[in-house]
């Protein structure tokens, strides 16, 4: 299970990804009383359209369907049906203007032309159509047959682009989740290294703690295996991601539901009473953890069936991905600042090359990072490598292809690792918790470090960038202040020697 976590650990996504260009938002009106609205993502090109930025003064049109068809011979709809009207109809061999051509001769007032597939940009070459003028817009065939369900077949359409907005508050959640994770994960690290202490001086305790010990230590051999773990499943994510994403479900499954096991038995543990026994193949066990783990099995259970149902799988997932964390970041040791080090840095350039260089590799110029954290080709499943919340503010990018804010497991765990070691080191040299305090309070600004640099470029950020620089750095001048680097950079002799 270890080596499950550790190859899991080496997935994580962006903290958001690439926003697609030229996203529109199709508002639909039934013909109830009063009128039932949705809106659907649509895609155009800004140089042959400009749509509007609000609802205010729009022209509503009446949709006629006609997926049956893909319009692209004015003979296979009636010359009548297409008058002051907006047309669906479907994808096909001929191009989208030439299709507007036609629908624009017809009378069409829009054209919608359906996908089945994943939407992309409409880019066809305009030059021998300059005298198209009719709106063209790409949309979801699924959308349309929602539409006909949700608000009847009369049903009235227009499009609109609001502006993508500065800010989203649901990164102040995303925020405080992150800040949370790291400041706990690091804080229970601090106390059972403080149980490790006290078990050295009472031997027969040590035996005790020994058997219950499940860390693991990071050395820079492991470091450096764990970075080319980590290259080498993105790599191969990328190739066999239709397959390899129900492998990472499954793996996520089980590693969360122990995880959490892990978390709340701790808490559990605290509690003076209910601690009634079964004794079982001369083994005994609390009542109250068979339960637990129970517990911990079905909300795992529960997720993988409903992982896609967005109204409420992303909190059952953040869940289990903040219970995930915060064992890993406890279980996980780093034996001094010099693997830290490494880690963090390989990881750093890991993240930067596979999100900036690996653009001028691949063959349609997207980064495997962002192709691994979208699902390549397409795919409806994603990797849950990644704390999910809901944008607040409504835009195109939140229908099309944002609906959540996002920030990646990795994102957590690696600047966790070092807030960790600096937690084991205060109580180590009993310093009063200023290494913990300084170290997380870093990672906090570098978060605020990376929002304000995704608000400015419009696009997504390997958080990595910011983070990593922000904590090593305070963390070196803490240790430099305190005239204590050179222990701090080599660690504890008891961290790494203190077994016979």
């Amino acid at each position: 299970m270890r080596a499950a976590g550790l190859l899991w650990a080496a997935l994580w996504a962006l903290l958001l990804p690439l926003v697609a260009a030229d996203e529109g938002i199709l508002h639909a009106s039934g013909s109830g009383v009063p009128p039932v609205t949705k809106d659907y993502c649509i895609i155009y090109n800004s140089k042959w359209l400009s749509l509007p930025k609000t609802l205010d003064n729009a022209t509503f049109r009446t949709l006629e369907n006609l997926t049956s068809t893909v319009l692209c011979s004015p003979a296979e709809v009636p010359s009548d049906l297409m008058k002051d009207k907006a047309v669906v109809v479907m994808r096909g061999n001929c191009t989208f203007l030439e299709k507007a051509r036609i629908a624009q001769s017809l009378g069409a007032k829009m054209l919608l032309i359906a996908s089945k597939s994943r939407l992309s940009g409409i880019s066809d070459n305009k030059t021998d159509f300059e005298d198209v003028t009719l709106p063209i817009a790409l949309i979801r065939y699924n959308d349309i047959v929602d539409m006909q369900l949700v608000l009847g077949k009369e049903v009235n359409v227009t499009l609109y682009s609001p502006p993508l907005p500065e800010f989203d508050y649901s990164m102040v959640v995303i925020f405080l989740i992150a800040v949370f994770t790291v400041a706990l994960g690091g804080y229970w690290s601090g106390v059972a290294e403080l149980e490790n202490l006290k078990a050295i001086a009472s031997p027969g305790e040590r035996e005790t703690r020994w058997k219950k010990e499940e860390n693991v230590t990071f050395t820079p051999v492991t470091v450096i295996l764990f970075v080319v773990i980590c290259c080498v499943m993105l790599v191969l994510l990328y190739f066999f991601y239709k397959w390899l994403v129900y492998v990472i479900i499954s793996v996520f499954c089980l590693a969360s539901a122990m995880s959490l096991y892990n978390c709340l038995a701790a808490l559990i543990g605290e509690i003076p009473f209910g601690q009634c026994r079964i004794t079982c193949s001369n083994k005994t066990i609390e009542v109250r953890l068979i339960f637990l783990a129970i517990f911990c099995i079905a909300a795992a259970v529960v997720w993988a069936v409903f992982r896609n149902e967005d109204r409420w799988a992303w909190i059952l997932q953040d869940i289990l991905g903040v219970a995930f964390c915060l064992n890993f970041i406890k279980t996980l040791k780093m034996p001094n600042f010099k693997s830290c080090v490494i880690l963090l840095g390989l990881l750093l350039l890991y993240d930067v090359f596979f999100v900036f260089i690996t653009p001028f590799i691949t063959k349609n110029g997207a980064s495997i990072m962002v192709e691994v954290a979208a699902g390549p080709f397409g795919n409806s499943e994603k990797l849950p490598v990644v704390i999910r919340v809901p944008r607040l503010e409504h835009s195109a990018s939140t229908l099309c292809d944002l609906p959540f804010s996002l920030l990646g497991f990795g994102d957590i765990i690696v600047p966790g690792l070092l807030v960790a070691y600096c937690r084991r080191f205060d109580v180590q040299t009993r310093s009063s918790s200023i290494y913990y305090i300084s170290c997380t309070i870093a990672y906090a600004v570098g978060m605020v470090l990376t929002f304000i640099v995704l608000a400015l470029m419009k696009m997504g950020q390997p958080a990595l960038l910011y983070l990593v620089p922000c904590t090593l750095i305070t963390s070196s001048i803490v240790a430099w202040r305190r005239k204590e680097m050179k222990k701090f950079w080599k660690g504890s002799s008891y961290q790494v020697g203190w077994r016979p």
